[in-house]
Order: C-alpha cells, then sequence, then structure tokens
C-alpha cells in the first residue's frame, strides 16, 4: 500500500532509477560489444555483404529449383566501405554498440518499465501482465530477425547492383551503410510490437477493431508503399515483407476484439 500513497516527486525519483538502471545495462552491454567490435562488425553488420550470407544462398536454391535464372547465384559487391573523416571509424563502433546495446537489453528495459508500472495496478492485473515483458521481446526480436535476414539482405543487394549509369560506381560511406543497417533493424523490431500496441490503446479505448477493419486497405496500401521503400522494385521482394506485417496487422485487430469482449464481460458481471 505504501508505494501507491507515494508523493509525485516520489514517482519521479523511481522513475529515474528504473532509467538509471535500464541505460546502465545499455552502457555495460554496448561496452562488451565495442570490445569485440572487429568481430561484430566482420561476423555481424557486414556480414550482408558476403557473396555466401545464409540469404543469398536460400534464394539462389530457392529459385534454381524451379528453374529460374537468378543474381543471387553471383554475387558481387564492393566489400570496401569509405570513412571520409579521422573520427568516422571511432564514432560508428560507439554509435553502432549503443544500438545493438539497446536491442540485446530491450527485455530489461521492458522490465524495468513493468516494475514501475506494477505497483499501481491491482493483484489481477499484475499477475496478468507478465506475459507482457515474454510477448514483446518475442515480438521485438522476431522483426530483428526478420529485419536482419530478409529485409537488409534484399535492400543491400539492391542498393549495390542499381545504377543509372555505367559512368557511375557505387561506393558507400560507412556511416551510411551502418545507419541503413541498424535503422532498419530498429524499425522493423519496433512495427513488429503492433499487436502489443494496439492492445494497449485498445484497453484504454482509443482503439477498436471496427477501426482497424475499415482502415485495412489503407494500411495494405501504406504497407505496400513502404515494402516498395525499403526492397527491391519487384513484385515478390514486396509481397515477401508485406505479408508478415499485414500478418501482424490482422493478429492485432483480433487481439482488439479480445480486450473489447473481455472488457464487456468484465461490465456484465459487475
Amino acid at each position: 500500500m505504501g508505494e501507491k500513497e507515494m508523493s509525485f516527486l516520489d514517482h519521479l525519483e523511481e522513475l529515474r532509477w528504473h532509467l538509471v538502471r535500464s541505460f546502465s545495462a545499455i552502457f555495460i552491454i554496448a561496452i562488451l560489444i565495442f570490445s569485440n567490435i572487429k568481430f561484430v562488425f566482420n561476423e555481424v553488420l557486414l556480414a550482408h555483404l558476403k557473396p555466401d550470407f545464409i540469404t543469398y544462398r536460400f534464394f539462389c536454391k530457392f529459385f534454381s529449383s524451379f528453374g529460374v535464372e537468378t543474381s543471387f547465384c553471383d554475387i558481387t559487391f564492393n566489400q570496401t566501405l569509405q570513412s571520409l573523416n579521422p573520427t568516422q571509424q571511432l564514432m560508428t563502433g560507439i554509435w553502432s554498440s549503443l544500438i545493438l546495446g539497446f536491442i540485446l537489453a530491450f527485455p530489461y528495459i521492458l522490465w524495468e518499465i513493468w516494475r514501475f508500472i506494477a505497483p499501481g495496478l491491482h493483484k489481477e492485473e499484475r499477475k496478468k501482465s507478465r506475459g507482457f515483458i515474454f510477448t514483446s521481446s518475442s515480438l521485438f526480436f522476431l522483426g530483428v530477425l526478420f529485419s536482419y535476414f530478409v529485409i537488409i539482405p534484399m535492400s543491400v543487394f539492391f542498393f549495390y547492383n542499381f545504377e543509372i549509369s555505367d559512368s557511375i560506381e557505387n561506393n558507400f560511406k560507412l556511416e551510411a551503410y551502418t545507419s541503413l543497417i541498424t535503422n532498419t533493424i530498429i524499425g522493423v523490431a519496433l512495427f513488429f510490437e503492433l499487436p502489443v500496441v494496439i492492445y494497449f490503446l485498445t484497453k484504454i479505448g482509443l482503439i477498436t477493431p471496427n477501426f482497424l477493419k475499415k482502415y485495412r486497405k489503407h494500411a495494405l496500401v501504406v504497407v505496400l508503399i513502404l515494402s516498395a521503400i525499403i526492397t527491391p522494385p519487384d513484385v515478390a521482394s514486396q509481397v515477401i515483407v508485406s505479408v508478415p506485417i499485414m500478418i501482424l496487422y490482422e493478429i492485432s485487430i483480433h487481439v482488439s476484439k479480445f480486450v473489447i469482449k473481455k472488457q464487456e464481460r468484465t461490465f456484465s458481471n459487475s
């Protein structure tokens, strides 16, 4: 009961310590990553520049099994990236380590958020909300894997091979390349949190299943546009990216329905 009677300043102090612990977790993991930065870059962040990357081999075998010729079987990349100022490699290494630190610390950050919110919940609500950490973390890492093994390889393959003239050579900056990788991972991973976001928006009455159904076609158009931006301009690539996102949207509709039905049962029983 004491926690619920805390003053506003006490709540701010409590929030501050949750934030301190969350940022500390990110920094500790980032330091560990930075201490192995060469391995991380060669084997993780620059792995998509290797012709034998698992996604390229899969697409090669997949298309070849149907007798379709594909350039995925004959990939060549210019694996040299440009560092145009003295501090570029250091700053890129630090920034990449922090982003990867955030990704790996995500479940702990969610746990700290839950610990801050939990005292204000009823005992039954607190018990049911424990699955929030597992569900959110699972969706987040599913998004990380989807972006890393599907979206990023197709994007790298497209951007490295797209040309408007034979007189122009693609020679990318280190900062631009790593930003493409890290921003895509973070963006897609957070987008995979859509069902969780819809759950809470429905809970507070801002979203309804009917609203999501009504704008389903609009959502499909937006997803197709985003898919066209982040993938090569062919139908197959857009479908590969769009289908999982639309599945998440449909799951979100059912999540919203579940919340509404649960609220109706609660009101009818009270």
